[in-house]
């Protein structure tokens, strides 16, 4: 494994991460509603989504890579219903108690690992950047090339460490500032977080008519 291009590879992860956006909205949240464990599983499935796509650029699947951009309006727009609803459902959402250990209960952190997962891979011309960066770093992407599996993997293992950082940094933070938030201002970060992921979810549905 070569180590100059691991470290390539996790700083390209933590740059397709670090962009503010609704999946970092959720981990947020997330943290500071049920705790720093509860944000980083989250964060895991964005970053799991990452590595997805980085393995269709990486190893030249272009049969369901093709298939996948065709298909980007429907998957867009279960993307934008979904951030709607969870815009609607957040902003009636009850105040949480700062106390609460929910973050731990197994079930709570399976739908935060596989909403955000969902999420992620609702946007398919993602591999579209992973592909044009794996093949400036030396990986195959696309038709005919010949596929470098043992760098592919070495990248694909650095996205998600990369990836996987900048979530574990983030809902550290956010997970931190939990303790000295009140329960008026949960409310008004629940609000917020509503309000924020909903336009989000609005911004996506007017760009797919521009």
């Amino acid at each position: 494994m070569s180590v100059h291009l691991l470290l390539k590879s996790i700083v390209l992860g933590l740059s397709i991460a670090a962009p503010v956006g609704p999946i970092g909205i959720l981990c947020i949240r997330r943290s500071i509603v049920d705790g720093q464990a509860a944000g980083f599983i989250c964060g895991l499935g964005a970053a799991t989504a990452d590595a997805l796509y980085g393995a269709l650029g990486g190893f030249a699947l272009s049969g369901i890579s093709t298939w996948l951009v065709r298909g980007h309006v429907w998957m867009t727009l279960i993307g934008s219903a979904f951030l709607l609803y969870l815009g609607a459902k957040t902003f009636s959402a009850a105040a949480p108690d700062p106390a609460a250990a929910s973050g731990n209960r197994s079930g709570g952190a399976l739908a935060a690992y596989l909403s955000t997962l969902l999420l992620t891979l609702a946007n398919p011309l993602t591999i579209l950047s992973f592909a044009a960066a794996f093949a400036g770093m030396g990986a195959a992407a696309g038709p005919g090339a010949a596929v470098g599996y043992g760098a592919t993997v070495t990248m694909l293992v650095g996205v998600f460490s990369g990836s996987a950082l900048w979530w574990l940094v983030l809902t550290t933070v956010a997970g931190t500032a939990r303790r000295r938030l009140s329960p008026p201002l949960f409310a008004a970060i629940n609000r917020v977080s509503a309000v924020v992921l909903a336009g989000f979810g609005l911004y996506t549905l007017v760009g797919l008519y521009h």
